[in-house]
């Protein structure tokens, strides 16, 4: 394919810019109104307090279903699910490839039959280091190290220009798996003609120095292991597998077994099992071993590092789990970190096992945790090799971004691209960008459904938590009185002792003095009545409690 004038190469950001996870973006080539598009992962985040009911969002791809006839393929660049989470919800109706590497693409499956989901894709094997064409663009993976194996950059290329997209990466001689992040390569691209873009990971854009090494870590595991006197648990990333394989090396020096509860966890390890990663290992055994194995002889690694409280350390800490307890003098170790929002959960959990006797270690007491994102040491080196004329900061929430686009201005690239979500970025031949371009939000998976936030109900479940509901149904005769008495629900307001007024009678008293006050041919309206009553009831509730709940009347008009 040869270049045009017209032709351009652009990035959009659809999500993980200005927030960690639900990642998702796309490279464009061609003319505008014409382009090609190809897009790079697929991910997730997690519903909060704000978002009752709600596990899982994503990022909106109307931008991409408008142009599907033009979106050539998918490339995902890891296993975790901030970045390939969403590709059973959202890409089956795209009926486009999606490339990954054979753990990644393990994985997909992995989670595909776990969750039972019965959807067809076209999953296509890309080799690391090995380039592949996908429409007008050439793609090549790049390894890097990560917290989980076959992590990738990726070298873009189309006729219009180049780019290199970090994904999430780190550097490490030495990884405990896979392979290092390939100096060389990136040197080779550094050193090649014309102009690049590196849209690069800014998770750790604020941090000086170089991360921790997995081995530093494993180091200290295997003391803590050691020298426990009973039990010893961990709490990790369930994607963590290089983690899991350095804890179940201690465990094996130390002459325990390893036990793993939470299914997402025995997921990675079935397919770092079929895959080879985990040769030399002892076998893995199941929740129900950890009753017949000696207390000094265990080592549980257990999923729940987010405070999730259906995980298995927090049905622990709550003594709600079916065949794992633990006791005074085991040791807990809380190898992660928590994500920004969990800190509360994640803190309920420690506190609890806490007061059960439990010895709690966290990252705040030793090294027992590093992340797999660069700190601005090793930004330095990565720009230094790659020689960037464009750098795009992503994957990271506003502080993020803006110290990366700092350090970029600092260490001298030409064009520093401060973006967020919806922007639209033209790489070449010219740098510039259109905010808010392209369009973006969320998408809810609520149960089984996906939907617009404002489709989920969520607003509702929000008031609800807050002001509880009241509901009254009540019977209009056609003469305009009331036929037997009002029936009442009340849901989530205050309950006083039994010789204090309550709610009920607030609102039967409300009731009544109301529907004496409404003249009678308008009691023949139940728009009317209903309208009223719910006005009566919210304000004398309001008066008695000092809110003012949820309120639903159902008039029903009889005929005789």
């Amino acid at each position: 394919m040869t270049k045009s004038k017209s032709d351009q190469m652009v990035f959009v950001p659809l999500g993980g810019v200005g927030e960690i996870g639900m990642n998702m973006a796309a490279y464009g080539f061609g003319p505008e109104g014409d382009r090609k598009w190809l897009v790079v992962d697929c991910g997730v985040t997690f519903g909060g307090p704000n978002q009752p009911g709600i596990e899982l969002i994503m990022a909106d791809s109307t931008f991409l279903e408008d142009r599907a006839e033009n979106v050539v393929g998918l490339v995902l660049t890891h296993a975790h699910e901030d970045h390939y989470g969403a590709v059973l919800d959202l890409w089956p109706d795209f009926e486009k490839p999606v490339y990954a590497t054979a753990f990644t693409a393990a994985m997909l499956n992995a989670k595909r039959a776990s969750d039972g989901i019965n959807v067809d894709l076209d999953i296509r094997i890309m080799e690391q280091r090995k380039p592949f064409e996908v429409g007008p663009f050439t793609v090549e993976a790049i390894p890097v190290v990560h917290s989980i194996p076959e992590s990738n950059a990726l070298y873009i290329t189309c006729p219009a220009g180049r780019a290199v997209h970090t994904g999430d990466w780190k550097l490490e001689e030495k990884p405990v798996s896979g392979l290092p992040t390939d100096r060389k390569r990136f040197e080779a691209i550094g050193k090649e003609k014309g102009p690049l873009a590196l849209i690069c990971d800014s998770t750790n854009a604020k941090k000086e120095g170089m991360s921790p090494d997995e081995s530093e870590v494993a180091i200290n595991l295997e003391r803590i292991i050691r020298e426990a006197p009973n039990r010893v648990a961990f709490t990790v990333f369930a994607s963590n597998l290089g983690r899991v394989i350095s804890i179940a090396k201690a465990a094996q020096k130390a002459g325990r077994e390893v036990v793993l509860a939470g299914r997402s966890l025995h997921r990675i390890a079935n397919v770092g099992q079929e895959l080879g990663m985990l040769d030399g290992l002892p076998t893995f055994h199941d929740q129900d071993a950890f009753q017949h194995l000696s207390r000094n002889k265990i080592c549980l690694i257990c999923t729940g590092s987010q405070g999730e409280s259906r995980a298995a350390i927090a049905r622990i800490a709550r003594e709600e789990h079916p065949v794992i307890d633990l006791d005074a003098g085991d040791r807990v170790v809380f190898s992660s970190w928590a994500i920004p929002g969990n800190e509360k959960e994640v803190q309920d959990i420690q506190n609890r096992l806490i007061d059960k006797g439990v010895d709690v270690i966290t990252n705040s007491d030793e090294l027992v945790h590093v992340t797999g994102h660069p700190r601005r040491e090793e930004l330095r080196t990565l720009y230094g090799w790659l020689k960037p004329s464009i750098l795009v900061p992503v994957h990271g929430e506003a502080a993020h971004l803006t110290a990366h686009a700092a350090l970029g201005h600092e260490m001298g690239i030409e064009s520093v691209m401060p973006i967020r979500n919806g922007d639209m970025v033209t790489l070449f031949p010219e740098p510039t960008i259109s905010p808010r371009e392209v369009r973006t939000g969320q998408l809810y998976l609520d149960g089984d459904i996906l939907c617009t936030p404002d489709e989920s109900g969520v607003r509702g479940r929000r008031r609800l938590s807050f002001g509880g509901i009241v509901i009254v149904s009540l019977c209009v005769g056609p003469d305009g009185n009331l036929r037997g008495s009002p029936q009442i629900i009340i849901d989530g307001l205050p309950r006083p002792e039994e010789d204090e007024e309550g709610a009920e009678e607030v609102v039967e008293l409300a009731i009544q003095a109301i529907f004496k006050s409404i003249p009678k041919k308008r009691k023949r309206d139940h728009m009317t009545v209903q309208q009223a009553i719910r006005s009566a009831v919210r304000n004398e509730l309001n008066a008695w409690w000092g809110k003012k709940p949820n309120v639903e009347v159902m008039v029903h008009q009889l005929r005789n």
